[in-house]
């Protein structure tokens, strides 16, 4: 994954949530990570000034459910985050893709979201099953999409990477790639925030399922799992969905049209 407009601030830049009323204090805050910007997921460009998005009211729902007085969020690179090298948090939600390699370093909570891989584009671009091992494609390092290109794909041309995905719809708008491939979510929440100047035009079906991340042998995984199962089985999760998500995407993920690798 991961996150659109914005400038990445340091790791340790705080702010308090505090949980609605009624939530267990006893606990205090929950120390909750992502990497930022991610409109619709994380409203806002550093902690200081969130206000929402699915994730972010996700964060809470989880904490007041533990039993947490609130929560504390922090900022980190979404890279050293499923190297299992950030530091500093209990949970991070960061529209987090839970694959076998990324488990043997951190420790992942039950799914709470489903994605494909969607494709970016300058407006009237097109990417279809006749140029989509020839164009130039941009991904953010340490995504599913890079490893995608690479073994799926397997693109006539090398990837280029970028360490943010600001940096990768740069280089898009600057025409120094053809389209940016990340989760299908993220992408057309992007082409919102364009103003029409990207568009998604097709996804690869890839199944890709979130998760929350812990550090590994943490004793809150079982509680937080049980949250978790516990706002699916309610249907809160749901209901953050189309608060949150559904008004910013540019199109519904469910109709964007699939194509072949």
């Amino acid at each position: 994954m991961r996150k659109l407009f914005g400038v990445l601030v340091a790791v340790g830049l705080v702010v308090a949530c505090v949980a609605p009323a009624g939530a267990q204090s006893d606990k205090g805050e929950l120390k909750v990570a992502t990497s930022l910007p991610a409109p619709g997921f994380w409203n806002g460009d550093t902690p200081s000034t969130l206000d929402g998005g699915f994730e972010f009211e996700l964060a809470a729902d989880i904490a007041k459910s533990a039993g947490y007085s609130g929560v504390k969020y922090s900022n980190v690179s979404f890279d050293a985050l499923v190297a299992g090298k950030a530091k500093g948090f209990d949970l991070a939600l960061s529209q987090v893709t839970i694959t076998t390699d990324r488990a043997k370093v951190v420790a992942f909570t039950v799914p709470y979201f489903s994605s494909d891989q969607g494709i970016l584009v300058k407006t009237g671009t097109t990417v279809d099953e006749s140029n989509v091992k020839s164009i130039q494609w941009g991904v953010q390092t340490a995504t599913t999409a890079q490893t995608f290109l690479k073994k799926k794909v397997k693109t006539d041309k090398k990837p280029r990477s970028y360490q943010e995905t600001t940096q990768a719809f740069a280089a898009l708008q600057a025409g120094q790639v053809d389209a940016v491939l990340l989760d299908t979510s993220i992408v057309s929440a992007q082409a919102t925030e364009s103003n029409g100047e990207f568009e998604v035009v097709g996804q690869f079906k890839t199944g890709e399922e979130y998760g929350g991340i812990l550090p590994k042998g943490s004793k809150l995984l079982k509680p937080i799992n049980k949250a978790i199962k516990a706002l699916v089985a309610d249907g809160t999760i749901e209901e953050l969905r189309n608060k949150w998500l559904v008004p910013v995407y540019s199109v519904d993920p469910t109709k964007v049209p699939y194509i072949q690798p």
